[in-house]
């Protein structure tokens, strides 16, 4: 492998890693979320969105294959959960200035919900997606 080869993979690692940073600290940072019942909705540059695969990837979990992944997904529509979740990227909607403000319906499973609140959505989300994939037979 040549020298140049190997700047050039630490780079897109470094690029890689610092990517991932970014959009961990700018998801963390905010506390509030909308609840997606379809991953086809348009796009927003100011929304940061997380399906519930990508969830069920934050705590280990892979489908074994497509069709477990379509399960998942089946068992959330089922359920009437969300299958994924639009955090909002510039400001907490609510708060924009971070007083710990909260809408008093925050946790109630309609409209803007806060993870602050106690909302049980994220959680009921991978589980369920989870627990659909895994009743899949590959």
């Amino acid at each position: 492998m040549s020298i140049i080869t190997v700047r050039r993979l630490g780079v897109v690692t470094a690029g890689a890693a610092a990517a991932i940073a970014v959009t961990a600290a700018s998801a963390s940072a905010h506390h509030c979320f909308v609840p997606m019942y379809s991953l086809d909705g348009p796009a927003s540059p100011n929304w940061f969105v997380v399906s519930a695969e990508e969830g069920a990837g934050f705590e280990g979990y892979t489908a074994a294959c497509d069709g477990a992944r379509d399960a998942g997904y089946a068992a959330l529509r089922d359920a009437g959960l969300p299958v994924g979740l639009k955090v909002f990227e510039k400001m907490t909607i609510g708060d924009p200035k971070h007083t710990g403000r909260m809408n008093p319906n925050g946790a109630n499973g309609r409209g803007l919900e806060y993870f602050g609140a106690g909302s049980p959505l994220p959680e009921e989300m991978v589980a369920t997606y989870v627990a659909g994939a895994d009743a899949y037979d590959c």
